[in-house]
């Protein structure tokens, strides 16, 4: 998958794109939920998880999120960011929409943590039963 956004912007689900070192020192240094995250975990989590998003403008990456999935009952979206930069383009909303409405993820039950976005997260149909986790009832 490859999208085109507004403002020069793209999403683009290639794994081999995503900028290691941005994404790390992003998650490492800035993101709560992560702190001091080493590179290598990173490293593994883009090659590992189930599907990699990432937002970029020309060469440079601006946001990013994973999925992990078991393929057929449940997803969990983590790890989604927009650099400051970047912000106010709507990227965040596009990083959601291509996970949470990928073909193949989009009839799962789906799971994330967050402290900060619920509104963001609400838009798809994302419940929150308690104060940082978040689900989407099963679709199919």
């Amino acid at each position: 998958m490859r999208r085109e956004l507004s403002d020069g912007y793209e999403l683009d689900d290639d794994r081999a794109r995503i900028d290691v070192d941005v994404v790390h020192r992003y998650l490492a240094e800035e993101a709560y939920w992560v702190p001091g995250r080493d590179r290598a975990t990173i490293e593994r989590l883009v090659r590992e998880s189930a599907m990699v998003i990432g937002a970029y403008h020309g060469r440079e990456q601006a946001g990013f999120a994973r999925v992990v999935s078991d393929g057929s009952s449940m997803a969990w979206l983590g790890d989604v960011f927009v650099l400051e930069g970047h912000r106010g383009h709507g990227l965040g909303v596009e990083l959601v929409r291509e996970a949470v409405e990928h073909p193949s993820h989009r009839d799962l039950a789906w799971f994330l943590n967050t402290r900060d976005a619920h509104s963001l997260y609400a838009r798809f149909g994302f419940e929150q039963p308690n104060e940082r986790t978040m689900v989407r009832l099963r679709h199919g």
